[in-house]
């Protein structure tokens, strides 16, 4: 059974409750990653110094130069490089205390959950964690290196690109969140389906219509206009989608079996 009713009052005590500890764990990785930013700027480099080639053969995939002409960064302003800085530390920040704030996100929302739904914070956790991750990694050694390597060796043959490190870091990191906030498509899935909201067999009749808002959605979320990297976003929505129908199945609630109505049992006694 749920806890019993909190006053709106306890329940804006709680969230700045639950605000203040995500906040002062989100402080501490930003302190840490800005103290590692340099590092941390250059292996966000490697999209732009490197790509992956397909091999036969193991190690299968091979980290190879890339083909762009001068892969250099420029900064166009005094602080520009400054605030990159911050922006980099920030999201490792933020990736590295994920835990920390699903944790409390979890915490808010348990008094409405049932006793026996509360043993689940740490599966809910532990995946949306890796998810995130997963997410965020895919981007990172497939997409962006793809997308780098596309747009800027396509049909440049007379021009040489000159990058400024906060558009540079601006497109990366907003792919990289894109991508991990859209790996937790399969869990929104299964909360909702575990709620009631929605089931498998729904989800699965209504497919035309996820598909095109994954579209809607890559538009949206991708930091360029153009199709390409719109499609780059769209097509693991739909991947993701078909996977939460899959898991969803193992979480749908069962309903209770229906009692004999007793009025009918008397109508046919008669």
């Amino acid at each position: 059974m749920a806890d019993e009713k909190m006053p709106f009052t306890g329940h804006l005590v709680e969230l700045r409750k639950r605000i203040i500890i995500s906040l002062i764990a989100l402080l501490a990785g930003f302190s840490l990653s800005f103290t590692y930013s340099e590092d941390i700027f250059n292996v966000l480099t490697l999209p732009l110094r490197s790509e992956i080639s397909f091999s036969a053969s193991y190690p299968f995939l091979l980290l190879v130069p890339s083909k762009i002409k001068n892969p250099s960064l420029v900064f166009l302003a005094p602080a520009e490089a400054f605030w990159m800085h911050l922006k980099v530390s920030f999201v490792a920040g933020l990736i590295i205390t994920l835990p920390v704030i699903l944790y409390q996100l979890w915490k808010f929302i348990s008094p409405g959950l049932l006793v026996k739904e509360k043993k689940y914070v740490a599966p809910f956790v532990v995946s949306a964690s890796l998810l995130f991750l997963a997410g965020a990694a895919f981007c990172f050694l497939f997409v962006l290196p793809f997308a780098m390597s596309f747009l800027l060796t396509y049909k440049t043959a007379n021009m040489t690109p000159m990058l400024s490190v906060g558009h540079y870091v601006d497109f990366c990191l907003k792919f990289i969140l894109s991508f991990g906030a859209v790996f937790e498509l399969p869990i929104v899935i299964v909360v909702m389906t575990r709620l009631g909201i929605v089931t498998p067999k729904t989800l699965a009749k209504n497919r035309k219509y996820a598909v095109l808002l994954a579209f809607v959605a890559g538009a949206i979320l991708t930091p360029t206009p153009d199709a390409f990297n719109q499609t780059l976003m769209a097509v693991p929505i739909i991947i993701l989608y078909e996977v939460g129908i899959l898991v969803s199945r193992f979480f749908v609630k069962k309903k209770p079996p229906e009692k004999d109505n007793p009025g009918k049992a008397v109508s046919e006694g008669q």
